[in-house]
Parts: C-alpha cells; structure tokens; sequence
C-alpha cells in the first residue's frame, strides 16, 4: 500500500513539473478576461519585418516584452502574449499548411493601457511567421533527437 501512494505522490508531483513549466497570465481585453502565455511549439521571438524592409519592425522577447515600431518609425515598449486556456494550452486555428494564433499586446505607456489583438500565424511549407499578415520572420524548425532527450 505504501508502494502505491509513493507512485500516486510522484506521478502527482511530475504532472504538477509538467505543468508549472507553461506561464500564463490574466488580461481583460475587449472586455472579456483572457489566459495569455508566450509559450508555443516554434521560435517566436525575434524581429519581424516588412518585406525587404529594415523598418518598421516588431521585436517579440522570449519574456513577454518587445517593441513595437509604428510606420512613423517611432518604437513603443509592448508585453505581449498569445492566447491560450487557464492552463496555458495555446489557442489556435489550424489550416491545411497554416496554424493561426491570436497575439495580444500592449504598450507599457501609462495613457494606452488597452489590449490589442493581432493575427499571428505561421505557414509551415514557407518556414515563415506572419504578424498581422505583413510583417514577417523565417523560422527554423528544431528537430530534437529523441534518443538523446
């Protein structure tokens, strides 16, 4: 019997590791309360361009935190985070090469504290990431060996 509690005790605690690694947070956005979380399956963070283009750009941080740079060239700090359940289960549409995210972000001034809603989506065939449809970044995706993990 003590054997078994042990195993209940340690599978409870592993599934509570699996779990806490995902990071969420509470937002109100257009007046509804939202689950956010920086963590999805592909490389998000980094810098995200018009075509061809240096600027405007888009920094996503793997933290939450970024910049956002207006077609004025003018760059406002931002926390950002896609969409996922309360336990951090990212919310997405996919299509048949494409997966489609809801990215909220704000900026951190103290007059516009509002949440914004952005399409994110990547499109696997392309190896690309697209904010809003126009601004976009290659990705790599990491193949992990399994004999070794």
């Amino acid at each position: 019997m003590k054997i078994k509690n042990l195993l209940f005790v340690a599978f409870f605690i592993c599934l509570t590791n699996v779990y806490s690694q995902i990071k969420t947070k509470k937002i109100t956005a257009k007046n509804q309360e939202r689950f956010i979380t920086t963590t999805i399956s592909y490389p998000v963070s980094g810098i995200y361009l018009y075509d061809e283009k240096k600027e405007p750009m888009i920094q996503l941080n793997t933290n939450g935190t970024g910049i956002y740079q207006y077609e004025d060239l003018t760059k406002k700090n931002i926390t950002w985070g896609f969409e996922c359940s309360e336990i951090g289960i990212p919310l997405f549409n996919e299509g048949f090469d494409s997966a489609s995210y809801s990215l909220w972000y704000k900026t951190n001034d103290k007059e516009d504290s509002e949440w914004i809603y952005a399409q994110f989506s990547i499109h696997f065939n392309k190896k690309k990431m697209y904010i809003s449809g126009e601004r976009v970044k290659e990705y790599i995706e990491e193949v992990k060996n399994k004999i070794l993990d």
